[in-house]
């Protein structure tokens, strides 16, 4: 059995959270010894695909008009497309229409969370959903006080100083405005917000609130885009990680800084529930007050430390884990690969 990791639109999504979902089932298909290609003129027997534009979908259907299995993972919903570009509320129902296209071309739709799962089996899909989650890799995501060290050093932060680190594009939906927020009433903590979205892109609202707090706040940063090294680094050299989205299908960068042994501080959204509990693994705020309450109770050491029962958490997503229910799910849809699954338990896969 040969694995096709298509990597169609991959310049688009490359620095974004799909583009690291590719890298991770990459690296998971190894780690389970199954081989794998990335050119589809090869001879292959399943397909993994992972983005929503139109040359996935025609993949889709060319391999599955050949007899190929179609593994569709369902990053994008209706939900997390909301409030994420100039006019992306407007255009919600089309783009909800458009993904049960893309998906319902699939044998299998594997999406990271029970939450998005549960999404996803509210649309009109005639394929099966399995929640599983992209994956972390242990052996990459590991704090290293040199690279702590050199992060601070490129920024003139000092060892005494408090940084809040965030991560992902400039998007409401993320929760940049309630993290310049945080950045205006905690003056004496510094708050860096890595990553970058073309002004194109940036609501009018998002855009016009970066370029104002970036010229009144003196402990608030935007270096932009961070290749990997420099995000170890940052993740390495800060003292808290708030993510305050809005809405995930489970969020990368929150898994990676987990992994890397940082304090989480996140909104309370569903997407968590079942696997994250507040107050065990990560701090849950609802709203900026329990924000504020919550960033600084860690940040002054006058909360318990969460980062050794969330790093049992991402043990539990480790590539190794992800490849071996990979094996598995492959075992059962490469045994009816010649039907069209209509006896097939489904039940055994979700």
């Amino acid at each position: 059995m040969k694995v096709l990791l298509y990597q169609g639109g991959k310049k688009l999504v490359a620095r974004s959270g799909v583009g690291r979902a590719l890298e991770h089932q990459r690296r998971a298909l190894e780690s389970a010894g199954i081989d794998y290609t990335f050119d589809p003129k090869d001879d292959y027997s399943l397909v993994h695909l992972n983005t929503v534009f139109p040359d996935s979908l025609l993949m889709s259907l060319r391999a599955g008009a050949a007899g190929k299995t179609v593994i569709y993972y369902g990053h994008s919903t209706m939900e997390d497309f909301r409030n994420s570009f100039p006019g992306s509320n407007a255009a919600a129902g089309l783009f909800r229409r458009w993904i049960e296209k893309c998906y319902s071309s699939a044998d299998l739709v594997i999406t990271p969370t029970p939450y998005s799962r549960r999404l996803l089996e509210a649309c009109r899909l005639s394929a099966p959903v399995r929640a599983l989650s992209n994956g972390i890799d242990l052996e990459i995501f590991r704090r290293d006080a040199q690279g702590g060290e050199r992060f601070r050093k490129s920024y003139g932060f000092s060892p005494l100083q408090k940084i809040v680190l965030g991560v992902g594009h400039y998007m409401e939906r993320k929760g940049i405005l309630d993290f310049m927020e945080m950045a205006e009433r905690f003056p004496q903590y510094q708050f860096v917000w890595f990553g970058y979205t073309p002004p194109a892109l940036t609501t009018g609202r998002v855009r016009r609130a970066i370029r104002w707090m970036s010229r009144k706040l003196s402990n608030l940063f935007f270096p932009g885009y961070a290749d990997r090294q420099a995000l170890l680094d940052a993740y390495s050299g800060s003292d808290l990680f708030f993510f305050p989205t809005k809405e995930e299908t489970e969020g990368i960068v929150m898994l990676e800084a987990m992994a890397m042994r940082l304090p989480i501080l996140v909104r309370d959204i569903p997407v968590y529930e079942g696997w994250l509990e507040h107050k065990k693994s990560v701090y849950k705020g609802k709203n900026q007050e329990e924000f504020a309450f919550f960033l600084e109770g860690i940040l002054e050491g006058k909360l318990p430390d969460l980062t050794q029962e969330a790093y049992r958490v991402m043990e539990k997503n480790s590539i190794e884990h992800i490849g071996c229910a990979l094996a598995e799910i492959y075992d059962e849809l490469e045994g009816c690969r010649y039907g069209r699954y209509e006896n097939f338990n489904y039940n055994r896969l979700v």
